[in-house]
């Protein structure tokens, strides 16, 4: 005799968690208090050496805010430092993402304003800036991709280190730009191109008086975009998971069935392409014209504004700031302490965000209990 069978009862329908408010919060506090201490320290160590050049720090920073901040020139001059420091923060911090040290912006921002540069000398004259930005994006992409790339498929396909690869490619390209740019496309008496033909967007100061003379312009306008873009891809996109999962377990994620090989060269040269892009900022709304060493030190900044950004699109942007600030800062209170003073702070900050970040995670633990 049989029974009939029995059906199983359906399985009941998986509920997602309730998101916690108090762990949002958590984490919004363990993003914003190492940056917090950071400059907290920093501010304290200026103090220090302020006082040991017999100034008052009071007046200094005081000199500092007033020649930032307080005028509309050195608040666009904040701008446009701004602009540069976040597509090369985006490019660091996108390779740190994946698990990579991308050293090279410095060279990838130079191929890609270099390209640019190039297209413009290429394209005739009187084109309006909506029809050739478009050929100046892919351009600098291109080229600061191109260098990304190299290191990239180098660590793919033979697992070579991608921080010595960077960094060597930093003086092979900045020495093969050198070349070209003064042995065939400076102008006389120069180590900058011509200006390009067409398509150079204007400065912020053709919409607001208030910032004339200040090198802000709408390149800017297209960091705050790649901020937005980047943000989108690493945190809402399949690619950008697994990107995210490369970096923080490759091991795993390969278990996962990530093509980790791919996600290492294709980091690198989205990497070198945002850095690339940053090239516009001088390029295509500066000078208008590639000039030999135009990046000298924002590639390697982008790195100090990836780690307090926390390797965050958003945080990047605003650790970019904070850094553009410092620099500008430091041309403002020339005149009563040096200038290097700012290079020690900017270093000090570094060193307390990669300090307090473990402090402030076990003081947020003992918060807790």
């Amino acid at each position: 005799m049989t029974t009939p069978a029995t059906e199983n009862p359906p399985a009941p329908a998986a509920i997602a968690p309730p998101v916690n408010p108090a762990s949002r919060l958590a984490a919004l506090e363990e993003a914003i208090l190492p940056v917090v201490v950071a400059l907290l320290v920093a501010a304290i160590v200026g103090d220090v050496l302020i006082l040991s050049f017999g100034q008052n720090p009071g007046t200094v920073y005081r000199l500092l805010f007033e020649g930032t901040w307080g005028n509309a020139y050195g608040f666009g001059q904040v701008l446009y430092k701004t602009t540069t420091l976040t597509f090369t923060g985006l490019a660091v911090a996108v390779g740190l993402r994946a698990g990579l040290f991308n050293i090279g912006a410095e060279s990838q921002l130079a191929a890609g304003g270099f390209a640019a540069a190039l297209v413009g000398l290429i394209l005739p004259p009187g084109l309006p800036a909506l029809v050739t930005l478009p050929v100046y994006l892919v351009a600098a992409a291109i080229g600061g991709g191109l260098v990304g790339g190299v290191p990239g498929v180098l660590k793919a396909r033979f697992g070579a280190h991608e921080v010595i690869t960077t960094i060597m490619l930093n003086f092979i390209v900045l020495a093969l730009l050198n070349y070209l740019t003064a042995a065939h496309l400076k102008v006389e008496a120069s180590l900058h191109t011509e200006e390009i033909h067409a398509g150079g967007l204007p400065r912020l100061s053709s919409y607001i008086a208030a910032f004339h003379g200040s090198a802000a312009n709408v390149v800017l306008f297209i960091a705050l975009l790649a901020v937005v873009l980047t943000w989108w891809f690493l945190f809402r996109t399949r690619r950008g998971f697994e990107l995210r999962a490369t970096g923080l377990q490759p091991a795993a994620a390969e278990y996962g069935g990530v093509d980790v090989r791919s996600v290492w060269w294709r980091a690198m040269v989205l990497s070198g392409a945002l850095a690339g892009i940053g090239g516009l900022n001088f390029v295509l709304g500066y000078k208008h014209y590639y000039e030999d060493a135009f990046a000298t030190g924002a590639g390697f900044l982008g790195i100090a504004v990836a780690i307090v950004g926390r390797n965050n699109p958003i945080g990047v942007l605003l650790a970019a700031f904070v850094f553009a600030t410092i620099s500008q800062g430091g041309l403002a209170v020339n005149a009563v302490v040096p200038k290097q003073m700012v290079d020690v702070l900017q270093a000090v900050v570094i060193i307390a965000v990669a300090a307090s970040v473990p402090e402030v995670r076990r003081m947020l633990r003992k918060g807790d209990r």
